[in-house]
């Protein structure tokens, strides 16, 4: 008997507990057999006596746990009855080994009796019954079983009876507990497969080991009736040498539907095993269901490999091949995708042209006059349809220069810089065709309005055109603002005596028509540009 410390016991063996006979104490003895012999006085004074057959605790302690052995003489036969006593400390949770028998019933009205160890000796002594459910007292529950009406799951839990009994004008407590579980309905079903699908291939390399796994659903809380089991060629693998068959039984989710799993173990495949048929079968007593299962070698993998290698570098190159042609494609979707907004922004110019000239070098000098009044209006604007603002050619004469460089780079889209190798070196710097008193030196204002628009209220974009070779001095000769473009952007290089140097179509032009804006600017008569 597991009892808790604290508490009180009345116990009779069952042996003599129906028996209406009035007994002696001399009639009986009881004894603990530990380590050592010890008679149990049958005085009441003591915590631990016995009246007859009855053995009490008053007040148990973890030192009572162990073995209590009765011993009757009668009638010239001696009669034995043992009993063992385990007490658990009164502050341990009470666990399942403290508990008797649970029920378990379907019933929605099940009855739930006091354990006989305390029922029977409380209604001996004329004890009372009090009722607790998971430690909490129910009201008006003193009988010795208690009813648990339309139960529920909510309903589950361990319910307590506790005897309230007197002895020599002392009252003591004895309780016992048992669980209550609330099982669900059972419902049988025709049984039905759900691994493998009937006719399935089954991948093994011959002389390996392999398994297949069969799973059939037979009903709903079930513990058992249903069989589920393999064959081969329709006979069964129970005596087969180098097969082996593992059956295991689940109850699955909130539903409680009962799967059961046929695990086929082959030891060594051989080729015979791909020859036949494996089947599995399910059966109960409302039907039968299979499904059959072939042998296959694995295919090879090379096939595979060979097509994830052939993707992998059309990939590549389909990548590839868009980065390089992103400009093409871009400038051509240009042509079917007209911007909504292309006259919104106000700006008349497509893109203002800043260049430098570096006095003394005639060659230098010839190419960029060459670029600037014949190449770049060629290309850009009468094969592409672009506008630009040129010094020397679009200004107009007599305006004040700050204010026309001002106006005008406010009123284009782009700002283009043509760089030479003598660029903000010192040489001097014009904004057209040819250098005269009035031009401004290095960083004049050109420059600084124009850098000031791209780098501090950026508002347009700066295409960076080179003419020639930087040498070995590279950038670091142009104004820090530059230097900082040339950072973000590098400098679209063009080649006097490359082909297509003129081509709206080469690799050139077509870098610089894609910087350029997706339409060109409306074409505003100057006379109304103010």
């Amino acid at each position: 008997m597991n009892l808790t410390e604290g508490e009180a016991l009345r116990f009779v063996p069952f042996s003599v507990a129906r028996s209406k006979e009035n007994f002696t104490d001399e009639e009986f003895t009881w004894y603990r057999n530990d380590s050592q012999v010890k008679n149990i006085s049958s005085e009441e004074g003591q915590w631990t006596h016995h009246h007859g057959p009855a053995l009490l605790f008053l007040s148990l302690s973890i030192n009572d746990s162990g073995l209590y052995i009765m011993r009757r003489n009668s009638s010239g036969k001696c009669i034995n009855y043992s009993v063992k006593i385990i007490v658990f400390p009164a502050t341990q949770p009470l666990g399942k080994e403290r508990l008797y028998l649970s029920i378990k019933v379907p019933d929605r009205n099940p009855r739930i009796p006091c354990p006989d160890p305390v029922m029977k000796p409380c209604k001996k002594v004329n004890g009372n019954f009090t009722w607790y459910k998971d430690l909490t007292p129910l009201r008006d529950q003193h009988g010795d079983s208690l009813w648990v009406h339309n139960a529920t799951t909510a309903d589950e839990g361990i319910y307590t009876c506790i005897c309230t009994w007197t002895h020599n004008h002392r009252v003591y407590n004895s309780t016992a507990s048992r669980r209550l579980q609330i099982e669900e309905s059972s419902a049988t079903f025709p049984p039905q497969i759900i691994t493998p699908q009937t006719n399935t291939v089954h991948s093994a390399d011959k002389g390996s080991r392999t398994a297949m796994n069969c799973s059939a659903f037979c009903g709903k809380n079930m513990r058992d009736g249903c069989d589920v089991w393999w064959q081969k060629n329709r006979k069964s693998l129970e005596t087969e040498d180098g097969y082996g068959l593992t059956i295991s039984r689940a109850i699955v989710g909130p539903s409680k539907r009962n799967i059961i799993t046929a695990v086929l173990t082959i030891a060594r495949v051989s080729a015979q095993d791909f020859q036949a048929t494996f089947t599995c079968v399910a059966e109960n007593s409302l039907g039968r269901d299979s499904a059959s299962v072939t042998l296959k070698p694995p295919e090879s993998i090379t096939p595979l490999v060979i097509g994830a290698v052939s993707v992998v570098l059309l990939s590549v190159l389909a990548a590839a091949a868009v980065k390089y042609f992103a400009i093409d494609l871009a400038l051509l979707f240009r042509r079917y995708f007209t911007l909504s907004s292309r006259h919104e922004d106000g700006k008349v110019y497509d893109a203002y042209v800043v260049y430098q000239t570096q006095k003394g070098d005639k060659a230098l000098e010839e190419t960029l006059c060459q670029f600037v009044t014949n190449v770049l209006p060629s290309v850009l604007e009468q094969k592409c349809g672009y506008r630009l603002f040129i010094h020397g050619r679009d200004d107009i004469p007599g305006e004040d220069r700050l204010e026309l460089v001002e106006t005008r780079v406010k009123l284009s889209r782009r700002l283009m810089v043509i760089l030479t190798p003598g660029s903000g070196s010192g040489s001097e710097v014009t904004d057209q065709q040819h250098a005269s008193p009035q031009t401004p030196l290095v960083g004049g204002y050109d420059w600084q309005v124009g850098l000031h628009e791209a780098l501090v209220q950026t508002e347009m974009s700066v295409i960076l055109v080179q003419l020639g070779v930087m040498g070995p001095q590279g950038y670091t000769h142009l104004p820090a603002g530059l230097q900082h473009l040339v950072r973000k952007s590098a400098p679209l290089r063009w080649r006097e005596d490359s082909r297509g140097a003129a081509t709206k179509n080469s690799r050139f032009w077509k870098r610089v028509r894609y910087m350029m804006p997706a339409t060109p600017a409306k074409n505003t008569p100057q006379s109304a540009i103010v």
